[in-house]
Parts: C-alpha cells; structure tokens; sequence
C-alpha cells in the first residue's frame, strides 16, 4: 500500500493529517539516498575546486666569467644608505632632496660611462635604497649595481 493510497479519503481527495476509520496508521520514513547523492556531489566539488598551497623555489644558477676587469674606463660613483636611510655621495653626507642634483653635477663632469655603485647597509630601509635608484633614473644613469659581501 503506498502512502497516496493511504491518504486518500473516500470521495477522492486528500486529508492533512486526519486519519479516517478504515486507513492503517503509516510511518513515515525518511529516504536518505538522495541525501547521500547530494552529499557526495559536494564532496567531489570541493575537492576539485580546492587548491593545495605549493611553495616552489626557483633553482637559479648565476653565471661565472673568468677574467680581469677593465676598470680604467668606468668611472664609479658610490653612493652610500646608512641604516637610519641618510645618504652618501663619495663620502660625502646628503640628502634626499639633493641626491639626483650631486648626481647630475657627476653626469656634466664626465664624458665618460659612469657607473652608480649602490652600497646599502643590510638594514636600511627598502624605501632609502629605492630613492637612490630613482635618483639615478633623474640623473639618466641606468649602469647601476649593488654591493654586496660574501658570508665567512
């Protein structure tokens, strides 16, 4: 007997919740594989849609050449950011604001290539090291390197 039959009264219709005479009392049961159908059809979704962190490095080999450098024709500016961010134009002490000014005096100076040779103490500010790379770019030097010293 199924639960339409059941709940069907004699003239043809339904009753909510009202038993009539002749019906036999029914239980009501719940159907858990749909349940479980859309349960695992979450559980599928989920684990495609999930991304696993992966930390990758990258494997650099640095290039190596053998030879002497040819220092006589390159002259150097060596700019100096202390660890508080002030600044050193060839041991001399400036500032910000007249970094790109004591670099363009250099530009005029010289006709030769001029290399900025940046050294920035370990501890300096990310900011104070990239004002002298800006500095730089004012100046149009663009032959820029960064000292730096080997562990022991």
């Amino acid at each position: 007997m199924s639960w339409l039959s059941a709940h069907q009264s004699k003239q043809g219709g339904f009753t909510l919740g009202a038993a009539s005479a002749n019906s036999t009392h029914i239980e009501p049961e719940i159907n858990l594989i749909p349940f479980i159908d859309v349960l695992l059809v979450v559980l599928i979704f989920l684990m495609i849609s999930t991304t696993f962190t992966r930390y990758q490095e990258l494997a650099i080999t640095l290039p190596t050449a053998s030879g002497v450098e040819s220092q006589n024709d390159i002259k150097q500016i060596h700019i100096a950011v202390s660890r508080d961010g002030r600044f050193a134009v060839n041991g001399k002490v400036t500032d910000r604001s007249q970094l790109s000014n004591s670099l363009s005096q250099f530009t005029q100076k010289s006709t030769q290539s001029i290399q900025v040779n940046i050294d920035a103490d370990a501890r300096a500010p990310h900011q104070a090291v990239m004002s002298a790379l800006e500095a730089a770019r004012d100046a149009n030097l663009s032959n820029i390197v960064f000292s730096s010293q080997s562990k022991k």
